[in-house]
């Protein structure tokens, strides 16, 4: 009999605002968020997540530049073993998750983590992240802006994919 190995799979989520999105959103943008959130994944004792100029990046839990995460989420567990794990990264990273396809807005380390986490486990991460680049633009303010953020690229630093 077949026994299958089970792994936990936890979403860290950054503040990269570090607390100032939650004093100045309601004045600048006209509504309250929390955060300009970053997020990584992590499976088989690593974090993995994406940025602007390297791509698909990993680093131990937590040992990006932006220091501890600011809360963990449980995104339950997967039987994905490493070596598909690995593969399935490689092939994003040749395809939709190259540096040079990284958009704020479009294309980011949320987008990444969410859809990570729906292939290891079969969620997604939760909306109150995916959706704030869409309830950013949909202020004045967030549409002023958008020129200056669309250049905006988001490292927070790790190996490179072909770091595994």
């Amino acid at each position: 009999m077949d026994q299958t190995d089970s792994y936990p799979v936890k979403l860290y989520v950054y503040d990269l605002s570090r607390g100032m999105a939650r004093q100045l959103s309601a004045s600048m943008l006209g509504r309250h968020i929390d955060g300009i959130w970053h997020t990584g994944v992590v499976v088989h004792g690593k974090e993995h997540y994406f940025g602007g100029s390297t791509g698909i990046t990993n680093c131990p839990p937590g040992g990006t530049l932006l220091g501890p995460p600011d809360s963990v989420v449980d995104m339950g567990f997967t039987e994905v073993p490493e070596d598909l794990f690995k593969e399935y990264l490689t092939s994003l990273g040749e395809s939709k998750y190259r540096g040079v396809n990284y958009n704020l807005f479009e294309n980011n380390c949320n987008t990444f983590s969410s859809e990570v986490a729906q292939f290891l486990t079969g969620r997604k991460i939760p909306s109150y992240i995916t959706d704030l680049p869409s309830d950013i633009l949909s202020t004045p303010f967030g549409q002023a802006l958008r020129p200056f953020l669309d250049s905006m690229v988001i490292n927070p630093g790790g190996n490179n994919l072909a770091g595994q």
